[in-house]
Formats: structure tokens, sequence, C-alpha cells
């Protein structure tokens, strides 16, 4: 079965994109399955990340694999990783470059973080409109989220509004989520009964529901 892709990308700096991809590439790992990630942004965030990982954590890269690749040789990488792997994750820049523009082709799922605030609603835009003219499935995820506020409902009623997707699964303010990138793990790995965990898990199972993955 061919992998399937999954384009983390929000016009909006700060939305907690590879935060996402690097705790999402650990969940769907230890589900088992083969995890390619393809870090487009220049920052190479992801990529660091990666490298702690390589170097701190033993068999952390067994079933993960990661490629910092951007303009001519991102199709490439990502056929390359799409053949060795059972699900691919494109951690995108905050700009609707060509680079984005091809991940969002490649994809069989949009996802959109989003924290809750007007600002990061309207800055979504962007990104719809490329997954709509590619025809590519779009799940919007709350990240950094507060405990309490009736902030959350709102954006959510209004992004239902907009006949979008949202998931049901919402990540949390929570420090656990940095203190876990700063070891190259997840919170899967590195706070096993914390709640950040929970919430990871319940957010990777809904993805590999949605796309057909094992989870």
């Amino acid at each position: 079965m061919a992998a399937k892709a999954i384009t983390i990308a929000q016009q909006k700096g700060g939305a907690g994109k590879t935060t996402i991809a690097a705790q999402l590439a650990v969940a769907l790992a230890q589900f088992g399955n083969r995890v390619g990630v393809i870090d487009i942004d220049p920052q190479g965030s992801l990529a660091r990340w990666f490298e702690v990982r390589s170097a701190l954590v033993e068999g952390g890269t067994d079933r993960i694999a990661l490629v910092h690749a951007s303009g001519w040789r991102l199709s490439s990488e990502l056929d390359r990783l799409k053949r060795t792997s059972d699900v691919v994750l494109i951690d995108s820049p905050p700009h609707a470059e060509t680079d984005v523009r091809i991940a969002v082709r490649a994809a069989d799922l949009i996802l959109v973080p989003i924290q809750p605030s007007p600002m990061d609603l309207w800055a979504t835009q962007a990104t719809l409109d490329a997954a709509k003219k590619e025809s590519t499935p779009v799940m919007m995820v709350f990240n950094r989220t507060p405990t309490r506020g009736k902030l959350v409902e709102a954006i959510r009623r209004k992004i239902l509004e907009m006949d979008v997707p949202v998931a049901r699964s919402v990540l949390g303010n929570r420090v656990a989520f940095a203190a876990s990138m700063m070891e190259g793990k997840g919170v899967m790995e590195s706070h096993v009964r914390h709640t950040a965990a929970k919430e990871m898990r319940a957010l990777a199972e809904e993805i590999a529901s949605q796309i057909g993955l094992e989870g």
C-alpha cells in the first residue's frame, strides 16, 4: 500500500506546526508505522529535533526517518520516503511558496494547527484555499489551548460555519510538549502518564483513522 502523506500547514508562524509534526511522528511510530518526515522549513527546527533524537534516544530512529529538503529536491525526496514509509509527515514553512504548494498537492490530508484566536483563524484562509484548489482534505486542530474559556467553542463554531472539519481531539497549552522536544522525544515517551500524552495519543488515533492508517 502506498504511503499516506500528511502536510502540516498554517501561514501564521508560531502555530505549533513543528511541535505537532514531531509529536505525531513519535505517536504514529509507536503505533507500529514506519514514519518518514520531511522538514521543508528553512529554519530546520524539526531537523534539529531529529538530530537530538538521534544522539540521545536509543532506537529513536528505528521507525522514524527525516529529510531536510526544499526546492528541486523536495519532490524526489518525498517520492523516496513514500517508498520506504507507511506515512510521511511534511512540516511546512509559514509562507505560501512553491514548496508549500508541492506539499499540499502531495498530501492525503492537510493538518492545520490553530491556536484559539481570531488572528490564527484568519491566517488559515491561504492554506484552506490551497487545499481546495488541489481537492485535498483538511482537518483543523486546536493547539496550545487553555483549559478554560468560551473562546475555543466560539472559534470552533466559526470553523464549522466555514464547513471545515475540526479534530475532536485538542492539544492543551502544556509545558510537557516543549520539554519532550528538548530531549528529542515525544510526550508519549517522556511523559507517559501526563495529560499531554493522552491528548497526543487521541489526536494521533483520530488522524490515523481519518487516513486509513494503523492506529
